[in-house]
């Protein structure tokens, strides 16, 4: 499996020089596969969201490298911009950032800038709205007639319009409704499986996490604290806690069953494999008729 993203001894310090520096970012290495979907997490602070940041030159780094395709993205500075085409960042409440006259317009500037025109540039735009669950008859409405969780999905597409190599999603549920956020996450799980690119998740919501990384990358204090396999990350429950982290809520209902004696497997992070690994028990104790 070809690596997409290299970090080499990457760092960022915020202030430095002034009485106020602050290491937000301290010498992480790590490589990205292609086509994994990563989970990151890490408390408020953690130096995550500075980190994402990093992976498509909006912050140059104080230290170290980020490599795309096994090169430098800073080698020529003059053209970052091209870095951001192929790494797509995705900020939270992206829908502050629309601003064209229609949905279909919005979605479209990206990939227009990206060079796309005529049939190319109107296939993007349907195909990125169609993963992210925007119905056809929207694309000529006003971004602003949208519903909440709607505006959110055509600016994801305005990202996904310009088929990044690398798609990154900062806590791209915040703020919906449990309808929303499922909608949202089940597109976004689609649109991996379907186009086989590199996504990375962050998110607060460790359920959300289970459901759909590959590996997750734990940072704590601006290090890497992680970067294992999902189930890995979340069997080790006391030093997720340490970094001010949980596990999902079915694993740690699960971790309290074990405790207590019952034959569950270890591992369970979703409500499906608690549910697949407790039926046979409910039927050996004639719990189900």
């Amino acid at each position: 499996m070809s690596c997409v993203l290299e970090l080499k001894n990457l760092s960022f310090i915020y202030g430095k020089g002034t009485p106020f520096e602050k290491r937000a970012v301290d010498k992480v290495n790590l490589s990205i596969h292609q086509g994994e979907f990563i989970g990151v997490i890490g408390h408020t602070g953690s130096g995550k969201s500075t980190l994402m940041q990093m992976l498509n030159g909006l912050i140059r780094p104080a230290e170290g490298q980020v490599l795309l395709d096994g090169r430098d993205i800073w080698a020529e500075p003059k053209k970052i911009r091209d870095v951001r085409f192929k790494v797509g960042m995705v900020f939270q409440y992206p829908e502050y950032q629309l601003f064209e006259e229609t949905v279909y317009k919005d979605i479209a500037f990206g990939a227009q800038n990206k060079g796309l025109q005529g049939a190319e540039l109107d296939e993007a735009v349907k195909q990125a709205a169609d993963f992210t669950g925007l119905k056809p008859e929207l694309l000529q409405k006003s971004p602003f007639d949208l519903s909440g969780g709607e505006k959110r999905r055509a600016a994801i597409a305005g990202v996904i319009a310009m088929n990044p190599e690398v798609l990154v999603l900062d806590e791209p549920t915040a703020g919906l409704d449990p309808m929303g956020r499922e909608v949202l996450l089940s597109q976004m799980v689609r649109y991996h499986k379907e186009r086989k690119n590199t996504v990375l998740l962050v998110s607060h919501t460790m359920e959300d996490i289970a459901r759909v990384a590959d590996r997750i990358i734990v940072m704590n204090k601006g290090r890497l604290a992680m970067f294992e396999n999902t189930k890995e990350v979340f069997r080790r429950p006391d030093e997720l806690a340490g970094y001010g982290l949980k596990v999902p809520q079915i694993t740690k209902i699960m971790q309290d069953l074990r405790q207590k004696g019952f034959d569950v497997p270890e591992g369970v992070l979703t409500v499906d494999e608690a549910f697949a690994a407790l039926l046979p028990l409910l039927k050996k104790e004639g719990k189900l008729w």
